[in-house]
């Protein structure tokens, strides 16, 4: 599937501006991730996919990761990307399981995202550029700190994908780092 029509169909059912840049923000991460972990000529696909992995929570919060199956047919998604975007519900709201690499990454770094960028807005700099890991392993154990991110779906994520917690945070904070201000430049346009 290509950006621009899932872009489009990722809008016909969110609004939010806060839903909207996690969506540009799990994207861009995505696509770091295939990079770094040699997927290159992939990456476009694992960012459509992070794009549109929360299409149903904005009006279907209750139902996310079931509606989107609808949404996503309807929309001419791919069966393979559909399972990929219902897997990152696993044992949260649905039983799909991620089995792909590029699944396991979505499933270990959406929350992650939602919990850095919270750290982020903390600082003076309001920017993941200038984070340490320090930094956001004591974010990470304040457990009152984004209490909607969580720390147990992190940490399955880091042992779905065999990777130490701490590989996994540093991961995602380079990833979001190095593509904040291509996410911020799409939010701001937005």
């Amino acid at each position: 599937m290509e950006r621009a029509k899932a872009w489009e169909l990722l809008r016909a059912y969110n609004k939010d501006h806060f839903h909207l840049q996690h969506a540009l923000t799990v994207e861009a991460v995505m696509r770091w991730f295939a990079n770094d972990l040699g997927y290159g000529a992939e990456a476009d696909y694992w960012g459509v996919v992070g794009l549109l992995h929360d299409i149903d929570f904005e009006l279907y919060p209750e139902q996310h990761c079931v509606k989107c199956v609808e949404l996503l047919q309807n929309g001419g998604v791919p069966e393979d990307m559909i399972h990929a975007i219902v897997s990152h519900g696993y044992g949260i709201c649905v039983d799909t399981a991620p089995e792909r690499e590029m699944e396991k990454v979505l499933f270990a770094c959406d929350e992650l995202t939602g919990l850095i960028w919270a750290a982020a807005l903390m600082r003076p700099s309001k920017s993941t550029k200038d984070m340490e890991l320090k930094s956001l392993k004591k974010k990470y154990k304040d457990k009152k700190f984004a209490a909607g991110c969580s720390r147990d779906v992190i940490a399955r994520g880091a042992e779905q994908l065999g990777w130490e917690l701490d590989t996994l945070l540093s991961k995602t904070l380079q990833a979001m780092a190095e593509t904040e201000d291509t996410v911020l430049a799409e939010v701001a346009a937005l």
